[in-house]
């Protein structure tokens, strides 16, 4: 698994465990990366600390085009599968849309259901069209 792909993965339990223990996303984060076992990659970090930064406004996107769902009636794991591939398609310019909305659907389809990979790809694509300008 590329470099990348596990800070990911990282991301994604930091955020997913956030979720589920009604915890901050900071403070756990901060835990992980003392304990450093396994060890927090700083592209993970960036992740985390970009998704708390910019929360509300991921949480109205991903609300906005999760169409039939409302963002708390999403499995756990797929919210934060979402906003974290949300924060990295709009505020991470170094690495390209195509590669965050793939990564985040093998998320889904290693760590969710059945429909989950298709429906990631789904709401990312709708905000990928919503938000980002061509050029």
């Amino acid at each position: 698994m590329a470099a990348r792909s596990k800070a990911r993965k990282r991301a994604v339990d930091v955020l997913y465990e956030a979720d589920v223990r009604g915890s901050d996303p900071l403070e756990l984060l901060r835990e992980r990366v003392a304990l450093a076992s396994p060890p927090i990659p700083d592209h993970a970090v960036r992740l985390v600390e970009g998704v708390a930064e910019h929360a509300d406004r991921i949480d109205e996107l991903i609300d906005r085009h999760a169409h039939g769902w409302s963002i708390d009636r999403l499995p756990d794991v797929d919210r934060a599968i979402l906003r974290m591939a949300v924060f990295e398609l709009l505020w991470v310019d170094d690495v390209p849309d195509p590669v965050v909305i793939d990564e985040a659907v093998e998320l889904a389809r290693s760590l969710s259901t059945d429909d989950s990979p298709s429906y990631v790809n789904g709401v990312l694509g709708a905000i990928l069209d919503a938000e980002v300008p061509t050029s």
